[in-house]
């Protein structure tokens, strides 16, 4: 049974939207951060978004111990394989490519409703309608034209290049198995406490995987525009953004969330526009209207997909 926090809204929808948006500012936001190893990145931001979530731990403090073994499940789902793996997988992807040529990272973006959608069938029993699939070629069709302006990715084939796709495709299943596994944990924890216990545990998590890839000692060697960054990233496109979007997914089925989360590469396009000047062309904005027609259609009637839970 789903609490009466997770009744079905349409401000849901909007959230996750807002969320995606504040993703699309990460790759500007970590260009600074390019000399430090991926895990330290990680850690220090759930670190500072953890600290910055206490006092919600500490208020909800007793309802830790209504968490049940099943909920704990997928709440270490989402700390390990959202919080740790997605995140690691997709800054070092970052990396790979300079975060200068961040087309070929954003394939992840293609892949994560696919396995979004399928585990929330699985997981989550949730029933798609004919008209949602209808929608999700659409979205999918959009999102492919927004990344690649010349209709075929712009792939190298230098061993750096390859293996940032491998990584972003494993951001993809671990970002989209989060959505589920998140959305299930909201039935019976609240957003605010999940938003604590997902930074908490991954700070934690990656503590000695810091040691074992003995990258704790640069810490010291973090200037003060790296701080900067990385205190920017948690009041953005870090904590916030994930407070942001558990606040929205605790109203919205797994399978409307995870395109809603389209809105991302919508957003770097034309971020990329604005800031970097880059000229979008006739393809990629068909995509951006294909995308944002799927998503306004999609976010605006929930009742397209139907659940058991």
């Amino acid at each position: 049974m789903e609490t009466t926090s997770s009744k079905f809204t349409k401000t849901g929808p909007l959230l996750i939207i807002l969320a995606a948006f504040l993703w699309s500012l990460d790759g500007f936001l970590r260009q600074s951060l390019y000399s430090l190893p991926s895990t330290l990145i990680v850690f220090l931001e759930h670190v500072l978004g953890f600290i910055v979530t206490l006092p919600f731990l500490i208020k909800l403090w007793p309802n830790l111990k209504k968490i049940t073994k099943t909920d704990w499940f997928s709440v270490l789902w989402v700390a390990f394989l959202g919080g740790v793996l997605g995140t690691v997988f997709f800054t070092k992807a970052l990396g790979l490519v300079g975060y200068i040529d961040l087309s070929v990272v954003i394939l992840l973006q293609k892949l994560q409703p696919i396995f979004a959608i399928t585990l929330a069938i699985i997981i989550l029993k949730e029933k798609p309608s004919h008209r949602y699939w209808w929608y999700v070629i659409v979205a999918l069709i959009g999102g492919y034209l927004v990344t690649f302006k010349n209709f075929l990715p712009n792939l190298s084939h230098d061993s750096a290049t390859l293996f940032a796709a491998l990584l972003a495709i494993g951001a993809a299943f671990a970002w989209g198995s989060s959505t589920v596994f998140g959305r299930k944990a909201l039935n019976n924890i609240d957003f605010k406490l999940l938003t604590s216990i997902r930074f908490g545990l991954t700070s934690i998590i990656l503590i000695p995987v810091l040691f074992l890839l003995n990258t704790a000692s640069n810490i010291s060697q973090i200037n003060s525009q790296q701080w900067g960054a990385l205190i920017a990233i948690v009041f953005s496109t870090g904590l916030v953004a994930v407070f942001i979007y558990y606040a929205g997914l605790r109203s919205t089925r797994a399978s409307i969330a995870t395109i809603c989360e389209m809105f991302w590469p919508v957003s770097a396009i034309f971020l990329d526009f604005f800031i970097n000047r880059v000229i979008l062309s006739p393809s990629q904005i068909l995509g951006a209207i294909l995308l944002l027609y799927a998503i306004y259609k999609i976010s605006r009637n929930q009742n397209i997909v139907k659940a058991e839970a």
